[in-house]
C-alpha cells in the first residue's frame, strides 16, 4: 500500500468515528468542581457473560490530551459497550488548551490531567453505586484509546509511582484489568516517532520537564503492575504506530510481567472505537475476557 493510500484510509477511518452523532448518557455526575471533572454513565442494555450484576467499564477518551477532543467522540463506543451488557463510565478530564490570545492547543495540563484521572477513578466506586445500581464496581475494567490508553495504563500503575508523587497509592488499584487501545504506552518511543506532533513532550511540560517528569507519567517505567493488561493495536495505525505498544510489552516482559498484545491486520487507529468496525467487536471481547 502506498503512503497516499494509507493516509487516505486513515482519514476515512477517522471521519467514520468523528462524524457519528454523540450517544447521550443515562446520567452524568461530577467528581470535582471544574467543568471538565465529569463522568457519563451508561446503563447496560443487555445481559452479558454469566448474568448477575454487570461489570463496569471505565472509558478514557483520546485526542492527544488536547482540549478540542472531549468524551463526546467516544460516546458511540460507550453506547456500544452498554449494548454488550457492560455498565459504562466515560470519564472527562482537563486537557491542554491554547495559549492566551490564541494558538494551537498543547497536549495536557501538568499536573491537572493526572489529578483528574486519579480523582475520577478514586471516586468511581461510590458514583457507580449511586448511578448504576445494577453494576458491580468490584468488577471494573479500565479501557482507553490513544492518549486515553496511556491514562488507562497509568491509572493501573499508581502504586508504582515515585514516593513523592501525589497520585501514588499504597496498593494496586482494585481492577479486574486494563484494555488499552492503541495506547501511547512508551514515552521514549512515542517521542522518537513524534506521535501526535510532539504530544508526549508537551504533556510533560516541554524539553525542560520531559526527563524529570517521565518517572511520574510514563507507563513503560511503571512495571510490573500486577494487574491483568491487554493492548489492542492496529498494524496499520499511522497515528500511534505499533512500535509504541510493542515497546511497552517488551518493557513488561523485562520486568517479569506478561502483557497481552492483540495486533489487528489492516486496521488503523480509529476502528478500535468505531461500533461499525469489526475491530470494535474484538475490543469488546477482550474487555469481556477480563470483566467476567
Amino acid at each position: 500500500m502506498t503512503d497516499d493510500v494509507a493516509a487516505a484510509r486513515a482519514a476515512a477511518e477517522e471521519e467514520s468515528v468523528l462524524s457519528r452523532p454523540p450517544v447521550n448518557p443515562d446520567a452524568t455526575a461530577a467528581y470535582g468542581d471544574d467543568p471538565d471533572q465529569l463522568i457519563d454513565f451508561y446503563v447496560p442494555r443487555a445481559t452479558g457473560g454469566p448474568g448477575g450484576p454487570a461489570p463496569v467499564v471505565a472509558v478514557l477518551h483520546g485526542g492527544a490530551w488536547r482540549a478540542p477532543y472531549d468524551r463526546r467522540h467516544i460516546s458511540p463506543f460507550a453506547g456500544f459497550l452498554a449494548r454488550r451488557g457492560f455498565a459504562v463510565a466515560s470519564i472527562e478530564y482537563r486537557r491542554g488548551a491554547g495559549e492566551a490570545g490564541g494558538g494551537d492547543p498543547v497536549a495536557g495540563r501538568w499536573p491537572d490531567t493526572f489529578d483528574d484521572v486519579a480523582a475520577a477513578l478514586d471516586a468511581l466506586p461510590e458514583l457507580v453505586r449511586q448511578h448504576l445500581p445494577q453494576a458491580d464496581p468490584r468488577r471494573t475494567v479500565v479501557t482507553g484509546h490513544s492518549a486515553g490508553g496511556h491514562l488507562a495504563l497509568w491509572s493501573a500503575a499508581r502504586h508504582l509511582l515515585p514516593a513523592d508523587a501525589p497520585w501514588r497509592t499504597d496498593r494496586p488499584a482494585p481492577l479486574r484489568g486494563v484494555v488499552a487501545l492503541a495506547p501511547i504506552a512508551d514515552f521514549a518511543v512515542a517521542d522518537k516517532l513524534d506521535v501526535c506532533e510532539g504530544a508526549v513532550r508537551q504533556l510533560l511540560g516541554g524539553d525542560d520537564g520531559f526527563a524529570e517528569r517521565r518517572p511520574y507519567a510514563d507507563p513503560a517505567l511503571l512495571l510490573p503492575t500486577g494487574i491483568a493488561t491487554t493492548l489492542v493495536q492496529g498494524r496499520a495505525d499511522l497515528d500511534v504506530p505499533p512500535p509504541v505498544a510493542e515497546a511497552y510489552t517488551e518493557a513488561a516482559a523485562k520486568a517479569g510481567e506478561v502483557v497481552g498484545l492483540t495486533l489487528l491486520e489492516d486496521v488503523g487507529h480509529f476502528p478500535l472505537i468505531d461500533p461499525a468496525a469489526d475491530a470494535c467487536a474484538v475490543v469488546a471481547e477482550e474487555i469481556a475476557q477480563l470483566a467476567w
